[in-house]
């Protein structure tokens, strides 16, 4: 294999982790997707809203990442807070099962714009509130900018979303040094290319703003994301906005970029309050 074939594959295998999904049960849950959702209480569609919570959650995965892995904690956790809780498959490519996020992402979000209407439509609610983790907390922002999903949706929370996208510690500057390496990615996996910073479907995103009126916007970053890089790039500017980093509530928490979205217990108690801002309590290293 050439020397730039090998540096191409290894850069290639870094930006896959973006989002990180990449635990070791992925084929066991996805193959076992529907009872496995439905055990715990998520993806029930004759789940109706209470007056507490009337708003259905929808999870949106991570790219490598699928509706049931990035979320085997984080579902039941909110569904035993009396929420309506709904996940979906994204961006997927052709001969690639189990792991998703890979496709384009602006076909990504027409995705999520129609399995929101679905959960809507099941719920009888008129909005929904979304909660990503890494891409899936950012491709929903294509959604409800361009695809009228602003109407839909009260709230949007990441977790270490890639908001302004990734020099995952450097390595997409690499880039330029392999003749054909962007396009290479562009063919095959272009939920990959998207997310690099200063990508044309990220500039285009970030024109004129972070934010659409009408949506309350949380984003909750651990320092040690080693994926999603600076960590500070996944902060949003705009009204409606609330930037928290982990370690602000809690000094020993170690979460990184895979963690902070399908273990951390701290991350996602502020998931609940960011749900439900008027009864939110102190995260801390006990949450």
């Amino acid at each position: 294999m050439l020397p730039w074939r090998r540096a191409l594959r290894a850069l290639a295998a870094a930006l896959l982790v973006m989002g990180a999904v990449t635990l070791t049960p992925a084929a066991t849950a996805a193959a076992d997707t529907a009872s496995s959702a439905s055990s715990s209480g998520w993806n029930d569609y004759g789940c109706k809203p209470s007056a507490a919570h009337p708003r259905p959650v929808v999870l949106v995965h991570g790219t490598f990442g699928n509706s049931i892995d990035n979320w085997l904690v984080l579902a039941p956790y909110l569904v035993k807070r009396g929420y309506c809780v709904y996940s979906l498959d994204y961006g997927q490519l052709p001969g690639v099962p189990f792991f998703h996020g890979l496709g384009p992402i602006d076909k990504s979000a027409e995705q999520l714009d129609a399995f929101v209407d679905k959960v809507l439509a099941a719920t009888g609610a008129k909005k929904a509130d979304l909660v990503g983790h890494s891409q899936g907390g950012m491709m929903p922002r294509q959604y409800l900018k361009f695809l009228g999903g602003a109407d839909k949706v009260n709230a949007l929370i990441g977790l270490a979303p890639d908001n302004h996208g990734t020099t995952l510690l450097g390595l997409t500057k690499l880039l330029p040094y392999f003749p054909g390496a962007e396009d290479l990615l562009d063919a095959k996996t272009p939920g990959l290319a998207d997310q690099v910073a200063g990508s044309a479907f990220l500039t285009k995103l970030n024109e004129g703003g972070d934010t659409v009126p009408g949506v309350r916007y949380t984003v909750i970053s651990t320092k040690y994301d080693e994926v999603v890089t600076p960590y500070r790039s996944q902060f949003l500017t705009g009204p409606d906005v609330h930037n928290v980093t982990l370690q602000d509530l809690c000094p020993v928490n170690l979460a990184e970029h895979v963690t902070i979205g399908i273990l951390d217990r701290v991350a996602h108690h502020e998931v609940a309050n960011a749900l439900d801002p008027a009864h939110a309590t102190p995260s801390t290293c006990l949450s």
